[in-house]
């Protein structure tokens, strides 16, 4: 299972971050986030995030 970010955690990269619960299930949200900027609030105590969808940049493969 991949990472679970904390909400105030900088993002490790910029991309889609999927909301999952205390014990890991979807909570069928998203945000998106820059890296290196705080990830937001959730709406619930024990929500975490982790990491849907990278951004794809110029030149990456």
């Amino acid at each position: 299972m991949p990472d679970k970010l904390k909400p105030g955690q900088p993002a490790p990269e910029s991309g889609q971050y999927k909301v999952v619960g205390p014990r890991g299930g979807d909570k069928g949200r998203e945000v998106t986030s820059t890296k290196d900027k705080p990830l937001p609030p959730t709406q619930n105590p024990g929500e975490r995030y982790i990491l849907a969808d990278k951004t794809k940049h110029k030149g990456d493969k």
